[in-house]
């Protein structure tokens, strides 16, 4: 069978790399896919957000089933252009994807279901933030309402900074995204994330992962999309998990169901381990990335017969199984990010990369035979192996091998977790 993978980044990269491994596919066409994906598949280059030349695709290359890999396309209604026209397709769809596309709609919708969350306010204008920001007695997170590439959340140290935050985010930094602001209370504790795939009605739960959002080492810095990440998280014991699934999941999936959103996809639980209880800090509409690089060589099957069990809803717990490993991954950057940053540059060193380690591209592409740089996340390194540990230390030694200008990456994921393993 023909199955068309919609987006270019290293999530991508990995969902790819895994359905080639099922005897039951002919071909992958990924839409637009990067340098990565093209050794391996085929890619597509137009615009996926042109759904009458997406549609053409689809009936050209007798197209069976669609992966929605990014966010962007779910929350322009991809989904349901799509099952509209009797193509099945894995991804929640535009209704879904407001858990991610709006911050303060995810905001109520926990509210109205009684989801533990940080207190928060919707404000519509710099004024109003102003106004809040004066009167609160506690820290503040600001954020901008709309899809911002995981840029669009600040931490600030004083009301001062919340003010500046909050007045560049109306001030058009992220553009339409940014027409809305939330302050929320900072709440305290570590970062996880937890993933389900859910059919509509039945969910089943992925490995856990920690990511490390943060640019610098010691999480300091501005927010980025992801410097890297690593599974399990040992935080998340067997009773932690249960707690999670009764407080959070079910109840998110039962919201769901009661404002009659048929919700078929991953549902991704970005959680702070708080001392009363865990608490969701934002729901994503997709996997994590960089978590789905881990994620991805955890499966232990086929990978297709679940993507199709979720889009016909008919999801069987029985079909999904993980392989008993630990795994790191970490993202090569481009100097600059995630502001400005140049692109372009030339990637040395891959071909000297052990083969226990996988590379997945996100933001790379071929010109003149030449494998250059094209994103601020250009590379993903990962691993699995008997222990967080093995995993690190293996990553980071291949890392060593590998170079462009001005290229960085954190020398720190994954540490935390050695210390407590």
């Amino acid at each position: 069978m023909n199955i068309a993978l919609i987006g270019s980044g290293g999530r991508e990269h990995a969902i790819c790399q895994k359905l080639i491994e099922s005897s039951l596919l002919t071909k992958v066409y990924c839409i637009p896919g990067n340098a990565g994906t093209s050794l391996i598949a085929k890619n597509l280059n137009f615009n996926f957000l042109n759904f009458k030349k997406l549609y053409a695709a689809i009936k050209f290359y007798k197209i069976e089933l669609v992966v929605v890999g990014p966010e962007v396309p779910l929350v322009n209604g991809i989904v349901d252009f799509l099952q509209k026209n009797k193509i099945k397709v894995f991804g929640p769809n535009k209704d879904g994807a407001k858990l991610e596309f709006s911050k303060s709609w995810a905001k109520e919708f926990m509210q109205d279901a009684n989801i533990p969350t940080a207190n928060f306010w919707k404000v519509n204008s710099l004024e109003e933030a102003k106004k809040i920001i004066n009167s609160s007695s506690i820290p503040l997170v600001v954020k901008a309402d709309g899809l911002a590439s995981g840029k669009g959340v600040f931490i600030p140290n004083s009301k001062d900074e919340c003010f500046k935050a909050a007045e560049s985010i109306f001030n058009g930094r992220f553009g339409n995204s940014g027409n809305v602001v939330v302050l929320e209370e900072k709440i305290q504790g570590p970062e996880v994330s937890v993933f389900a795939l859910c059919d509509g009605k039945r969910y089943t739960l992925l490995p856990t992962a920690q990511d490390h959002k943060r640019l610098n080492e010691k999480d300091k810095g501005p927010n980025t999309g992801g410097m890297g990440a690593y599974s399990p998280a040992p935080l998340l014991t067997e009773d932690y998990l249960y707690r999670i699934i009764k407080e959070i999941i079910e109840p998110t999936i039962n919201e769901l169901n009661k404002r009659d959103i048929d919700y078929r996809g991953v549902i991704y639980f970005g959680l702070m381990i708080t001392e009363s209880g865990p608490k969701v800090i934002e729901y994503n509409c997709r996997f994590g990335d960089p978590e789905c690089e881990l994620i991805m060589p955890m499966y232990d099957g086929n990978i297709i017969d679940v993507f199709f069990e979720v889009a016909e809803s008919r999801l069987n717990k029985n079909t999904v199984k993980w392989k008993n490993q630990k795994g790191v991954c970490v993202a090569v950057c481009s100097g600059g990010y995630p502001e400005k940053y140049q692109s372009g540059f030339e990637i040395n060193g891959l071909e000297q990369i052990d083969n226990e380690v996988i590379c997945f591209h996100s933001g790379t592409k071929i010109s003149d035979d030449k494998l250059l740089t094209n994103g601020g996340r250009v590379l993903v390194l990962s691993t699995l192996g008997e222990s967080i540990y093995y995993s690190r230390e293996k990553v980071y030694k291949e890392l060593k091998k590998v170079s462009f200008t001005n290229s960085f990456y954190r020398k720190d994921i994954a540490l935390r977790a050695i210390e407590n393993e």
